[in-house]
């Protein structure tokens, strides 16, 4: 079958791959849509932690499955699933807890585990999950929309808050969307003026800010000098998450969805001041899947708009490059396989 791997910084290859093996408690799924992340992307560019090469990338799926070696699951060849990515071990502290997400032995499929940029993949079915009702697309884009609904969810945000936003990519609009679904009103900052004006109209966010040294002012005079008291940073960009903690009302939190490949210093009498809380929010949960799903299936957000960019398998590789130019204005990519 055919795959695309990441060989080294910089380097995706068309190969052929080995067919799966179907084992105990397992299906194999013929993989339809990949959406492209900012975690591919970072690999692909050298700066995505926890990676090593070469790797197969893709943990944004969506397919259908041939075969299944589990009778208790419900599941059948033929139906439509999408893929939680994250391998959870089950008996760490984190599972233990309920907190699969962030197992102490976490393996992303496309990230620390070879992922689904390839014709079929084996999946366990304890991380399928039907996806009746949903178009191949939406399927796909549940895992990053998930993302943002569990970063909302962790935060405990409520109505009548203020969130602020930072970054407009399709994390940050996953959170916008589910800060709004809490009865929150959202601001949402950015450097990108075609990707605030996207913000306005997709998620209906509230107020946009151009991200500048005039952009706490703004802030201050959008809030009534009180600044939002739940600020998530979406950017994966340590400069904007340092600064983010200006940004906060005093007794607020600061939730970090973004992830980057490096060290994050802050002004500590700024932080106390404020009682600030500082939270990092990594993946999400089957719950948070599920309720994505029926958000989705409830028709509330556009799916067709967030997917602004295609390509078939087999030009996937010479494409890539360009969805990482600012220019080609990429909100959502999305790999087909037919």
């Amino acid at each position: 079958m055919k795959g695309i791997r990441c060989e080294q910084a910089e380097k995706l290859a068309l190969v052929e791959l080995p067919e799966p093996a179907c084992g105990p408690g397992e299906a194999i799924v013929a993989v339809k849509r990949i959406g492209i992340c900012g975690t591919d992307l970072h690999a692909y560019k050298g700066n995505q932690p926890f990676f090593d090469y070469p790797r197969i990338l893709g943990h944004e799926l969506s397919g259908v499955i041939e075969r299944v070696d589990d009778p208790a699951s419900g599941l059948r060849a033929g139906d439509p699933v999408s893929i939680i990515p994250y391998l959870h071990c089950g008996r760490c502290i984190a599972c233990r807890s309920g907190k699969t997400n962030c197992c102490t032995a976490m393996k992303v499929l496309g990230v620390h585990a070879d992922g689904g940029m390839r014709e079929r993949i084996a999946v366990p079915t304890s991380h399928l999950l039907k996806a009746s009702g949903l178009t191949l697309d939406e399927a796909a884009v549940v895992e990053p929309l998930s993302i943002g609904a569990h970063a909302v969810r962790r935060s405990e945000l409520r109505a009548g808050e203020t969130a602020l936003v930072i970054g407009a990519g399709p994390i940050g609009l996953g959170v916008m969307a589910f800060a709004k679904q809490r009865g929150a009103r959202v601001i949402v900052m950015d450097l990108s003026e075609q990707r605030l004006a996207f913000c306005s109209q997709w998620a209906k966010v509230h107020h946009t800010v151009k991200a500048s040294p005039e952009a706490a002012a703004e802030l201050a005079s959008i809030t009534d000098g009180d600044y939002p008291t739940a600020v998530f940073d979406a950017t994966g960009h340590a400069g904007s998450m340092a600064s983010a903690f200006r940004y906060v009302a005093h007794g607020g939190r600061l939730v970090y969805v973004g992830l980057v490949k490096g060290d994050i210093a802050f002004n500590d009498p700024e932080f106390h001041k404020r009682e600030m809380t500082l939270m990092g929010s990594r993946n999400a949960t089957k719950e948070d899947f599920l309720h994505v799903m029926d958000v989705v299936r409830g028709g509330s957000l556009d799916i067709d708009a967030y997917v602004t960019h295609r390509a078939a398998f087999d030009e996937t590789v010479d494409r890539f490059e360009g969805w990482l130019d600012p220019a080609s204005q990429v909100i959502k990519a999305m790999v087909e396989i037919r």
